[in-house]
């Protein structure tokens, strides 16, 4: 949808990470440095995390529901070639619950700008805990946590382990700087101005998330996309779940 430089953050390989790269300043179109980092999450730490095989992210919306991006699918209606691997943070694990897709809905109206989401609905419930999303703006600012087994450098190879970090929200305003072609209304941005930090290619549909006044943990962001991964002046954009709440609780009702 957008120039090569800007990176949907989905392989279909991939694998996702968080990570820490030199801090050194590259130009949009340029190759990043190699990144490191990321913390490996702890088995049932984020127990609504999954893989997807087309190389994505997503979140436990419902048991039998993940919510992901809408640039990961290729549309609405009956689907059974996806498998979403949960339960584990080890994809090799024996214990890694398998289970097959039976329908998609992408988000109405998803051109490729904005309106980045998308449900799984799969054959079957997964008995793990879910993760609620954000229905007001609330919770869209502060330090909020993304996880995922996407790369962990520009271009690199998917993880075998979940990696997880820490992301500090970054204004529209200053988003807008780095990137002409933001949706105020649909997206949000999260990083740090130095870069190191970030989601990757792999990483797409996979939930950015941070604790509500309970102490519950609560989706406000789906991984979208970005200028490469860690790269000074260009935080991660994700889909600003408060914006598309209502929409998701609707179409996830039609499921």
């Amino acid at each position: 949808m957008k120039l090569l430089s800007a990176l949907k953050r989905c392989v279909a390989a991939g694998a996702v990470i968080l990570a820490a790269v030199s801090l050194q300043p590259t130009s949009a179109s340029a190759a990043a440095p190699p990144v490191v980092g990321g913390t490996r999450a702890a088995q049932g730490e984020f127990p609504f995390m999954v893989r997807l095989s087309m190389g994505c992210g997503g979140a436990l919306y419902a048991k039998d529901i993940v919510l992901t991006a809408a640039h990961c699918v290729s549309g609405s209606g009956n689907n059974t070639s996806i498998t979403a691997t949960a339960g584990v943070v080890d994809l090799r694990s024996s214990s890694a619950i398998k289970v097959r897709s039976t329908k998609v809905l992408q988000a109405p109206g998803y051109n490729g700008t904005g309106k980045d989401w998308a449900l799984i609905k799969l054959a079957q419930p997964i008995n793990l805990p879910t993760l609620k999303i954000a229905e007001t703006t609330a919770y869209n600012s502060g330090t909020f946590t993304v996880a995922g087994w996407g790369a962990a450098r520009e271009g690199g190879a998917q993880q075998r382990y979940l990696l997880k970090a820490q992301v500090p929200f970054v204004s529209d305003a200053a988003c807008g700087q780095a990137y002409d072609e933001l949706v105020p209304n649909e997206e949000i941005c999260a990083g740090y101005n130095q870069g190191g930090v970030d989601t990757c290619q792999g990483d797409s549909g996979g939930p950015m998330f941070r604790k509500d006044n309970a102490g519950a943990w609560t989706q406000v962001g789906i991984v979208s996309w970005g200028y490469g991964c860690a790269r000074a002046g260009y935080p991660g954009v994700y889909t600003e779940v408060s914006t598309f709440a209502a929409a998701i609780k609707s179409a996830a009702a039609t499921l």
